[in-house]
């Protein structure tokens, strides 16, 4: 079977995002997960954009209003994905002004959950 086409909005968004670093996309659960450099920084669910966040730039969507990534409408998980304002989408600095620190959640993310490699016995 072929794999479905990225979407106009995931082609987009590869596109906006490069100066970021090397930006791809991958089919996740019905959406796309966005990679910056192979780190998650973004999902594409239902033609939204959702960002990564954590206890640095949250505040910032939460200012806003806007309210984080909820996979599943019967249930009452959400994920630390918030939705830039729309606005974003029609301005590329604003766009870079939501994805970078984005990016860097996810860094410090990746960073955290990295188990401690331990020395060798010799």
């Amino acid at each position: 079977m072929a794999l479905a086409p990225v979407s106009e909005l995931v082609r987009f968004l590869c596109e906006s995002l490069a100066p970021l670093g090397i930006v791809s996309a991958r089919r996740m659960f019905g959406g796309y997960a966005l990679y910056c450099d192979g780190i998650v920084f973004a999902l594409v669910a239902h033609d939204v954009l959702y960002f990564r966040t954590d206890d640095g730039n949250r505040p910032d969507y939460e200012a806003l209003g806007l309210r984080p990534f909820k996979p599943l409408d019967d249930k009452p998980t959400v994920m630390p994905y918030f939705p830039p304002p729309d606005s974003a989408l029609d301005d590329p600095d604003e766009l870079m002004l939501w994805a970078r620190p984005a990016l860097a959640a996810a860094i410090r993310v990746a960073a955290a959950r990295k188990p401690v490699r331990r020395k060798a016995k010799t």
